[in-house]
């Protein structure tokens, strides 16, 4: 009879619990909601990735509809020009599909003497080319490897290895068995020097510039005069389909059945995540990328009220709604939209 009660105590305690826990999930949506405390007229001047402009259209003529006198200005001419435009002050937002360089961060501090706002307003696409593709580690299909730690990947792609372990040359370091034990890894990435490059370089180096050059092919974007481009991405899988002992770091673009993606843990011994839309918005997948904003806001004080407003709206649930019927960028979560908001006040 007492355990009876005893389920009977628990099971109550655990259904109030979940109704708590989605009240404040509620109660957190609804203090995100965008709500004019008054209205307001000016231009906001934005500065950033020219793929963006269809997302940022949407935001804008929804963000109009409750601030009519309300005018954008975009110029997307690139990510690499977006903190030009803020530390020359011609721009009031820079969006960007990388975090800024320590370049341009010292470029703004040295206009201004004190660094940049920061706030993280969409996830980077899935799969879609040039809006901040996740970046997966990809073998060949006939690979018995399941799952990787993020110092597994340094060591396989760095000399210097400061994520600690040893240096892993052979599959058999990997745990690989049988004619796989002593086949020497052959590694295939991104050129360091682009924007995904350096985003690997960041996040799984640690921001070690000493790659395994001699063990290592890199790619990177090929222009055709007809105006084409063949991707980086494409190219090291093309390349991964034809050699079994391969390892790459690439994105889902131009993916086929010859290689598959591998789970991913930021330590061992994990949790592991595939690579899919919801642990990317959720951030639990090690490699998800970021779109970034960075405005001007000195020490001390608020956001220019416009530009506060925008920025509001665009980490709205309204906002984040309008960023999800992209098919490209995706949403944040909704405890990171929050978190990025607390950034406004």
């Amino acid at each position: 009879m007492r355990g009876n009660r005893r389920r009977w105590y628990g099971t109550i305690a655990f259904a109030l619990v979940l109704a708590a826990n989605s009240l404040g999930a509620q109660e957190g949506e609804q203090s995100r909601s965008y709500r004019p405390d008054a209205q307001l007229s000016g231009t906001i001047k934005i500065w950033g990735n020219d793929r963006m402009q269809a997302v940022l259209m949407e935001l804008e003529q929804a963000f109009r509809k409750q601030q009519p006198e309300i005018r954008f200005q975009n110029h997307l001419m690139g990510t690499g020009t977006a903190m030009a435009g803020l530390y020359t002050g011609v721009a009031d937002l820079a969006f960007m599909g990388r975090p800024a360089t320590p370049k341009e961060l010292m470029a703004f501090e040295w206009v201004f003497q004190y660094k940049p706002t920061t706030i993280e307003v969409m996830t980077g696409s899935f799969n879609t080319p040039g809006e901040s593709p996740a970046l997966a580690v990809f073998v060949h299909k006939d690979n018995p490897l399941a799952k990787l730690t993020l110092a597994q990947l340094d060591a396989i792609f760095s000399c210097e290895r400061r994520r600690g372990l040893n240096e892993i040359d052979t599959w058999g370091q990997l745990g690989l068995s049988g004619d796989w034990s002593n086949e020497k890894i052959h590694a295939y990435g991104f050129d360091a020097e682009t924007g995904t490059g350096a985003f690997f370089r960041q996040v799984v180096l640690e921001g070690s510039r000493k790659w395994k050059w001699q063990h290592t092919r890199e790619f990177k974007d090929i222009p055709h005069p007809d105006g084409s481009v063949n991707e980086a991405s494409q190219q090291i899988v093309d390349a991964l389909s034809q050699d079994r002992y391969g390892i790459a770091v690439a994105t889902f673009v131009g993916v086929n059945s010859r290689v598959k993606a591998l789970a991913l843990a930021n330590a061992s011994p994990g949790p592991f995540y595939r690579p899919t839309r919801e642990t990317l918005i959720q951030r639990t997948y090690p490699l998800t990328r970021s779109v970034w904003v960075y405005l001007n806001r000195s020490p001390g004080n608020m956001a220019e009220s416009n530009v506060r407003a925008f920025l509001r709206f665009v980490l709205s649930p309204e906002g984040q709604k309008l960023v999800s019927r992209d098919n490209g960028f995706l949403p944040l979560s909704t405890a990171l939209a929050i978190k990025e908001l607390k950034q406004l006040n």
